[in-house]
Formats: structure tokens, C-alpha cells, sequence
């Protein structure tokens, strides 16, 4: 009962810690971002650059002069506006909704890597020598508390990641803004895109999680319960839709990439298996008929002609993205360089990873729009398509940081490096296991150079700098 007692208390002082110090930088972020949104309420619009002013007219119900079919953030910050004034109200609710996706990611990270990274950290606290399951928890130093700790600060940091850029002043080859054409995982000067976050990291979730089981379909159910237990129950099904619909409601962005990449996915797993698969797919397909409907709501009065203009979308082989950088390959480098480098360092991983693989498709799908896609008539140079490709930016990196916390646990944990041949020579596998370290440390490297260009990108917006 003795050990019992301490495992139980180990892991209520590792709850503490973890939720302790995620409330801490939650509250640090949420008051950064609420100052930096409220400014772009009520600041020069020289100086803080953002739509705030049409966001505020609109969800008091005045003209704005343009239009918001979206009607989810509009309606939470009006209802904020009862007890607040306008300004505050669109800047609370942003901050609102965006810290809900900081804490959706956190309570994901967790489900995904904490109790590996914890017995991996665990061990490593360790003494050589102690005993296995039995012993493991009195003996040596227990640092198994670092492991949410290392999650909260990845999943808050998601957040303030930017595209890499040099130093004020410097530009690179063919890069002529270090934010237009290039592009970031968060646009802060866009107070809907941020709104979104907590709807469509939901979305992105349940779809994966229906990604491995859908293909089984619902089974017969007996007695109330699914007599095939691996096939996906029917709320995850409506929880999806649900979640795919409220960030079409709030900004359609995320959904036309997500809308696509599914669609795609799953007409090549239908052709692939002969149509045996159509039922099952056809059930999927059914929990997008809301989001579907709602799109032709939007944009019923988008993509038509205005003032005796064109109309429509049109094709095009990056010609609107060639008018804001003339070195696309190194835009892309520089906006995702740290999940280009976790695809070529953890293949073997990776091909594993449902979640990672899938964030991948996502981002392709956001580029091939992005580069093939745009408006016709007065919106052409608008770019209106980039605000899905960052949406697939982002989701590369929700996928690349959670399995580079995995791979973390694996190689804390003791695991052989990939591709170590059995019976390999000591010296050759301990020099493997060294390079696999700094092969991992480069990754994290990668990481945190986002990470500080994301921080130092913010503080300029914050102090009043152009976002391009």
C-alpha cells in the first residue's frame, strides 16, 4: 500500500505542477494578446493595421461597408458587449477564443505524449541500477514533473510562432516582406482567423481521430453497444461536424483546406479499396452537408461579378504569389522550416503517425490553393487563398511539435535510434545514439528559432509595427 500511496501522490504533485504552470503561462499569453488586440481596437490604424474597426461596427449591428457571413465571433463579443464597451468586448473575445485554443492544444499534447514523456523522464531520474516498475519509485531523482511543464511551454508557444525572417533591415533572396508572401502560422493582425483556433484544432483533432476507424463503419449495435468496438461511435461523428461547422461559422478559411483535403483523402481511400469502403465513406461524408450549406450561405454573393466585373475563381501557376515575393521555395523554407526538418529526420516515425501525416496533406492542399487559386475581379490581389495556407502552416507544426514529443520520449526512454541493425557493434550504437541526440536537438533548435522570430515579430506588433 506503501508504494501505492506514493505512485498516487506522484502523480497528484505532477497534476499540480503541470496545471500550475500552464495557468501561469496561459494568463501571461492571454494578457499580451488581449493588450495587443485591444491596441488594434482603439490605435492609430497607421500603426496597428487590422480590421478591428469594421469587426466592432459589425457586431454592433451598424455598416461596416463590408460583410461577415460568420456570424460566431460577431455574436460572442455582442453578448461580452452587454457587461463591457465595444473595444473591450471585440478584444476580450478574441483573446477569449484564442486562449481556448491554447488550452485544447495543451489538454491534445497531453492526451498524445505526457504519460510517455513522463516515463521517460522518470527513468532518466534514475540512478544506474535501480530496479524496474517496482523500484522506480523510490529510488534516484523522480523528474517525471518536468514532462508537462515541457508540454505547456510547446503548446502556448504554438501560439507565437512566426515564419523565420533576419533582423530588421535585412532581406533575403526574392523575400521583400518577412510576413507577405511568406506567411505565418499566426496573423495577429486578423482578429477572425484567431477567433477560429479553438473550432477548427477541434475539427482537425476528431477528423483524425475518425481517420483509422471511419472505414469500419458504425457496426450493428447490440443491447446498446457497438459489436464492433474499433469501429468510431456515432458522436464522434456529430461532434465532428459540430466542430467542422463552428469554425465554418466563425471563419470559412480553415474549412475550404479542410473541406478539400478530407474530400480528397477520402475519394482515393474509396477508389483505392473498389468502392467496398462506400458505405462507411458515405457516412462520413454525411457530417459535412451542415458545414456545406452554411458555405453556399457565405459565399452566395462572394464569388459572382461586382460592378460589371469578372466573376468567379479563377487558375493561375503563382501569379498572385509571385506579386508579393519572387522566391516562393524559400518562402516556404522559411515558414515551415521546422516541420520540413521533422519529415526528413523521423521517417520511420512519421510513417506511423496519423496525426502528422494528415497535418502534412493539410498543408499541401493550403499551398496548391494558395498557388493555383484566386479570386476573379477586384479581389484577384487580395490573396484571399493565403489565409488557408496558413492554416495548413499551423497544423504542420501542431503535427510536427506533438511527434517530436513522442520521438523525445522515445529516445529518453532508452530506445535504440531507427534503423540500428541488430547485433551492431557497442561503439558503432553509442555513437548512433550520440548522433540521434543531436539530431534531436537540431529539431528542437528548429523549434525554438521559430519560436524567438515569433516573439520578436510579436513584440513589434505590440509596439506598433507594420504585420508585413
Amino acid at each position: 500500500m506503501g508504494g501505492r500511496e506514493k505512485v498516487r501522490t506522484e502523480e497528484n504533485r505532477n497534476r499540480t505542477i503541470d496545471w500550475l504552470v500552464f495557468a501561469v503561462l496561459l494568463g501571461a499569453a492571454s494578457a499580451f494578446t488581449f493588450m495587443l488586440f485591444f491596441r488594434q481596437t482603439v490605435g492609430n490604424p497607421n500603426w496597428y493595421p487590422s480590421d478591428m474597426e469594421a469587426y466592432i461596427l459589425e457586431m454592433q449591428g451598424l455598416e461596416s461597408k463590408y460583410s461577415f457571413p460568420y456570424p460566431v465571433f460577431f455574436k460572442f463579443a455582442a453578448l461580452l458587449h452587454l457587461f463591457m464597451g465595444p473595444e473591450v468586448a471585440v478584444a476580450t473575445a478574441t483573446m477569449l477564443l484564442n486562449s481556448l485554443g491554447m488550452l485544447l492544444t495543451k489538454l491534445a499534447f497531453n492526451r498524445i505524449a505526457l504519460g510517455e514523456l513522463q516515463s521517460a523522464l522518470r527513468r532518466q531520474g534514475r540512478p544506474e541500477g535501480s530496479g524496474e516498475a517496482g523500484t522506480a519509485q523510490t529510488a534516484g531523482r523522480d523528474l517525471s514533473w518536468l514532462a508537462g511543464i515541457l508540454i505547456s511551454l510547446a503548446a502556448v508557444s504554438l501560439f507565437f510562432i512566426s515564419m523565420l525572417y533576419p533582423p530588421e533591415g535585412h532581406y533575403l533572396p526574392g523575400i521583400r516582406f518577412r510576413y507577405v508572401g511568406v506567411f505565418t502560422a499566426n496573423p495577429f493582425h486578423n482578429a477572425t482567423y484567431m477567433a477560429a483556433r479553438p473550432f477548427t484544432v477541434l475539427a482537425f483533432l476528431w477528423y483524425v481521430k475518425l481517420l483509422p476507424t471511419y472505414e469500419r463503419g458504425q457496426g450493428k449495435r447490440t443491447g446498446g453497444r457497438k459489436a464492433d468496438g474499433s469501429a468510431p461511435a456515432l458522436g464522434d461523428y456529430v461532434l465532428f461536424s459540430v466542430f467542422l461547422l463552428a469554425a465554418t461559422m466563425t471563419k470559412p478559411s480553415f474549412t475550404l483546406v479542410m473541406v478539400s483535403t478530407a474530400g480528397l483523402l477520402m475519394l482515393y481511400r474509396l477508389f483505392r479499396a473498389g468502392f467496398a469502403n462506400l458505405v462507411p465513406t458515405v457516412q462520413l461524408g454525411l457530417c459535412f452537408i451542415p458545414t456545406f450549406a452554411d458555405l453556399l450561405y457565405q459565399y452566395r454573393g462572394v464569388f459572382v461579378p461586382g460592378d460589371g466585373g469578372e466573376g468567379g475563381v479563377g487558375f493561375c501557376f503563382g501569379e498572385v504569389w509571385a506579386a508579393y515575393c519572387d522566391n516562393i521555395p524559400l518562402a516556404v523554407c522559411l515558414a515551415v522550416g521546422f516541420p520540413l526538418l521533422v519529415l526528413a529526420l523521423n521517417r520511420r516515425e512519421w510513417k506511423r503517425n496519423e496525426l502528422f501525416r494528415f497535418s502534412w496533406l493539410l498543408y499541401l492542399v493550403g499551398f496548391a490553393e494558395a498557388f493555383l487559386l484566386y479570386e476573379k475581379g477586384f479581389r484577384k490581389w487580395d490573396f484571399n487563398f493565403s489565409w488557408g495556407y496558413m492554416c495548413g502552416i499551423f497544423f504542420c507544426h501542431f503535427g510536427a511539435l506533438a511527434l517530436l514529443l513522442q520521438v523525445t520520449a522515445a529516445r529518453l526512454r532508452g530506445k535504440r535510434p531507427p534503423d540500428v541493425p541488430d547485433g551492431e557493434p557497442a561503439g558503432a550504437a553509442g555513437r548512433r545514439r550520440k548522433w540521434s541526440a543531436v539530431l534531436l536537438a537540431l529539431q528542437w533548435l528548429a523549434y525554438l528559432w521559430h519560436v524567438l522570430c515569433g516573439i520578436a515579430y510579436f513584440r513589434g506588433l505590440l509596439g506598433g509595427a507594420t504585420y508585413y
